[in-house]
């Protein structure tokens, strides 16, 4: 079961949050400090969380503030019911529809998602499945074990209460006592309530992990167990067990090792398998062994760990061969210490989880957040995460479709919003945005574009940011299907026209083990320009590409790589709140690139309340390249594929 979305309401800073669509790998949270995005993930991580303690919703801490009296007033006198909270919805995957079709069929289950709604109270949550029971009735009474007879009365059923007392009344035979003993968990009136009820133990746990899970990296063993026991762990405590168990240490064990070679040669290898795991994604520092001790207390230990036996752990530089205890490493390394020691741990438990990460990584230096991503990317393959961030270094210019703006309207607004329009929003479109919660996401394309034009090894120039878009999101969906893409390889740099083109190329040119290549629009009046570049040889020749000779024609922008039709779709979709009426291909006539015709269409026309702005489609198409892919036709799909192994194939290693 995959998490598909989500909406947060009446909780802290939220009224309600809008409903925030959510990748299928990474979602990124980007605002500034006090938007909510700390909120948002809270809430969604108590209607299922690892730690079950900290699941429900109390309305003295948990209801905004501003309106929480009159609320628990109207519980109270019963003028009104608990307020929801949360909505998630969880997009089911085969394994889940297959265990409702054992039992009911494959045509009981109507809709593809499983949603769970929790409130405040006591009454604190429900499921919401998309069943019918009249083909679940129908599938049931078709059994062949049961016969002729049976099936007919069966199928009269008209309700499933109904249908239950039928099956109750028939003679218990061995293929009628396993029927019911199969319907046993299903007897309420409504069954697509204990349906869903069946569906929640396979939903994904959350695990939220932020600043105060950081593990202290030393603990009383007798005082640990003792909170283990009785199940009143600290927020420390996880991960530091999570690091004992992933080191394959048992607490019980250790406290009673009758030999010292013994806890000494445990301790030991406990401490070279950590390293190997942390060696291996922490980039800053490869020259750090983790160790572990084991000794009884000694009066001028720390507070709680005067008596009795100690665990510590601790890190060891080879280069200034020193040991310092692991809580006082930079709060980077701990964090990320932190971090893996849990996950790894809940991972070798084989836990289905979703990654709730707040401000991963601020404390790590900008260069160790991008190792961060790398590591979910490439390590965390299988999951699903949300994090949050005001770090431009946390953000993937290259996967700004996993992007969710976050931002908190009070406080942005220097007049009182009415209630739908204030408190903690989330949008994905950036002219929703205010400059503040924008910041992160341009500090990531302005450090994008400098490191392109910096250290990029390959630079492909391109026009404009719409050229990125369409590129980027073609790639990733040819790459998704195994068939050429757009290397990574390439740092793609938008030079805004074809205008700058040359500067840019004589610019990059120039510096010494830079690969520079262009893929253009192109127009009759640009020929000069390009057929300039290569003659006064800022580029070879070979490199620069324009669309128009992919498509054999004398001009062509990136759209053109399109059929008509596709590309007039981005833009009914696009602008169908500005748009009085839709563009009709037929009624463009005769041209040679689609955008000016367009424009010169909908100006003509009076279509658009807006100018036409052709940067709005291409995102378009980025944020919902998944579902459009189908709809792109499979000459447009070979076109792109040769032209990527043609831009490719300029390569320099």
């Amino acid at each position: 079961m995959r998490l598909k979305e989500f909406a947060v309401r009446n909780f802290r800073s939220i009224w309600d949050s809008n409903t925030i669509g959510v990748d299928d790998r990474i979602t990124c949270l980007v605002g500034k400090n006090e938007s909510g995005k700390t909120a948002l993930l809270q809430a969604l991580y108590r209607t299922n969380p690892i730690v079950a303690d900290d699941s429900g919703f109390d309305p003295t801490y948990d209801y905004p503030k501003r309106e929480v009296g009159d609320y628990q007033f109207n519980i109270e006198s019963g003028t009104s019911e608990h307020s929801q909270v949360v909505d998630v919805q969880y997009a089911l995957e085969e394994k889940d529809k297959e265990v409702i079709a054992a039992v009911f069929g494959p045509s009981s289950l109507k809709g593809q998602t499983l949603t769970h709604k929790v409130y405040y109270g006591d009454a604190q949550s429900e499921l919401v499945l998309d069943f019918d029971q009249d083909e679940a009735i129908k599938h049931i009474a078709q059994s062949e074990a049961l016969s002729d007879t049976i099936r007919q009365d069966l199928q009269t059923a008209t309700t499933w209460q109904e249908f239950l007392i039928k099956l109750n009344a028939i003679e218990a035979t061995d293929a009628v006592n396993s029927l019911r003993a199969q319907l046993e968990p299903f007897q309420s009136d409504d069954i697509s309530v204990d349906v869903a009820n069946t569906l929640l133990p396979k939903c994904p746990k959350f695990m939220y992990f932020d600043e105060y899970y950081q593990l202290e990296g030393r603990a009383n063993m007798d005082a640990l167990i003792q909170r283990q026991n009785e199940n009143r762990l600290l927020s420390s405590d996880h991960p530091l067990l999570g690091l004992i168990s992933l080191a394959r240490l048992d607490l019980a064990q250790l406290s009673s090792v009758g030999s010292t070679t013994d806890l000494k040669n445990r301790l030991e290898g406990a401490g070279n398998y950590l390293t190997q795991k942390i060696v291996t994604h922490w980039s800053q520092n490869k020259h750090i062994q983790m160790r572990f001790d084991v000794r009884d207390a000694k009066p001028g230990d720390p507070e709680g760990m005067q008596t009795g036996v100690n665990i510590w752990g601790e890190v060891y530089d080879t280069v200034h061969m020193a040991s310092t205890p692991l809580n006082s490493r930079s709060r980077g390394f701990v964090w990320f210490f932190s971090f893996l020691a849990w996950y790894e741990d809940i991972k070798r438990q084989n836990h289905d989880v979703i990654l709730l990460l707040d401000e991963p990584g601020l404390s790590l230096h900008g260069r160790a957040q991008g190792d961060l991503l790398r590591y979910f990317e490439s390590q965390l393959t299988d999951l699903q995460i949300i994090y949050t961030t005001h770090s431009p270094f946390m953000i993937d210019p290259r996967r700004l479709g996993r992007v969710r703006i976050v931002q908190d309207r009070g406080i942005d607004s220097e007049q009182s919003l009415r209630r739908e329009e204030d408190g903690t929003k989330v949008h994905t479109d950036v002219f929703d945005a205010t400059n503040d919660s924008l910041f992160p996401l341009q500090g990531a394309l302005g450090y994008d574009i400098q490191q392109s034009l910096l250290v990029g090894p390959n630079t492909l120039l391109v026009e404009g940011p719409s050229d990125i878009l369409y590129l980027q999101a073609m790639s990733d969906q040819l790459e998704r299907h195994g068939r050429p893409s757009l290397s990574r390889d390439w740092a793609i740099v938008p030079v805004g026209g074809i205008g700058k083109v040359p500067v840019f190329a004589s610019l990059l040119g120039s510096q010494q083990g830079m690969n520079v290549a262009a893929l253009l629009d192109v127009a009759r009046k640009d020929r000069q320009i390009v057929d300039r570049i290569y003659e006064r040889k800022l580029l070879a020749k070979r490199n620069v590409l324009t669309y128009a000779e992919f498509l054999k024609k004398d001009e062509a922008d990136v759209e053109d790589l399109f059929e008509v039709e596709f590309y007039v779709h981005l833009i009914n979709e696009e602008f169908k709140n500005d748009l009085s009426k839709e563009i009709d291909v037929r009624s463009l006539g005769s041209f040679s690139r689609i955008v000016p015709a367009v424009g010169r269409y909908s100006k003509k026309h009076s279509l658009l309340a807006v100018p036409f702005n052709h940067f709005r489609p291409a995102r378009f198409f980025m944020e919902n390249a998944v579902s459009l892919w189908d709809r792109v036709s499979e000459d447009t799909k070979n076109r792109v594929a040769k032209m990527f192994e043609k831009v490719n194939e300029l390569l320099r290693s």
